[in-house]
């Protein structure tokens, strides 16, 4: 697969069916498919037994957030599954963090797989500066997404989800080898919706992100295949700028 291709992410937020179709159509340009809550509640494993089937990558968005215990049962369920990345909340503390890796790798073993990747969720890209304050973080949103950066690293942790702007100051603290995925990524003039910190292929590349997270730009096109042919080119070009 080419290079950018492995760097983009279809957040296929649809019903199963329609997810299957839109996979197809943009399959040649996203090397990863990330099936959220809302998918995965509705049809559970399954979900992950048909893109695995389609030759996806899977990245597994339930981004767990629960007592140690809870946390270790539910990732070893999910690394069971073959997935590729599964989320964690950062916020959940270090034993949390540390619960959910063992239990991968058990879980990973037990199916036969590969232990998934996981990527602890710093800050949501949906809240801002007002948003953090009315959940008690009152340091600022960029000490709290680096305060929790660390202490996923601490943990055990090689990836992260954070939003574009906060990957130099991340590359910067935490080394190359921490994998640093961005949720957010619109092409130019593309609308926010309800994220707040968002921005564009080629903003990310340049910044150091490894993995781009993309759905409705794709899903809500008139032309997904054609949306996806022209968010792989952007991507292509910002990496010939580095």
């Amino acid at each position: 697969m080419r290079k950018a291709a492995e760097k983009l992410v279809l957040a296929a937020d649809l019903p199963l069916e329609l997810a299957q179709r839109l996979y197809a159509q943009v399959a040649l340009h996203f090397g990863v498919v990330k099936i959220g809550l809302s998918l995965f509640v509705e049809h559970g494993p399954k979900a992950v037994e048909l893109f695995r089937k389609l030759g996806a990558r899977v990245f597994l968005d339930l981004k767990l957030h629960d007592i140690p215990n809870t946390v270790a049962l539910a990732s070893a369920h999910a690394a069971s599954m073959g997935v590729d990345y599964l989320t964690v909340h950062a916020s959940g503390g270090k034993a949390m963090l540390c619960a959910a890796l063992e239990g991968a790798a058990q879980g990973a073993a037990r199916g036969g797989h590969p232990p998934p990747q996981l990527l602890a969720v710093t800050v949501l890209t949906s809240m801002d500066e007002a948003a953090m304050e009315t959940v008690g973080v009152l340091g600022g949103l960029h000490s709290q997404v680096e305060r929790l950066a660390c202490l996923a690293k601490e943990a055990g942790i090689s990836g992260l989800v954070c939003s574009v702007e906060e990957v130099p100051a991340l590359r910067r603290q935490l080394g190359n080898p921490m994998l640093l995925c961005t949720p957010g990524i619109r092409p130019q003039g593309g609308k926010k919706a309800d994220q707040y910190r968002v921005q564009t292929p080629r903003q990310a590349i340049l910044s150091g992100a490894d993995l781009l997270v993309v759905g409705r730009p794709i899903y809500e096109a008139p032309n997904p295949q054609q949306a996806a042919c022209l968010l792989e080119e952007e991507a292509t070009k910002a990496l010939e700028e580095i």
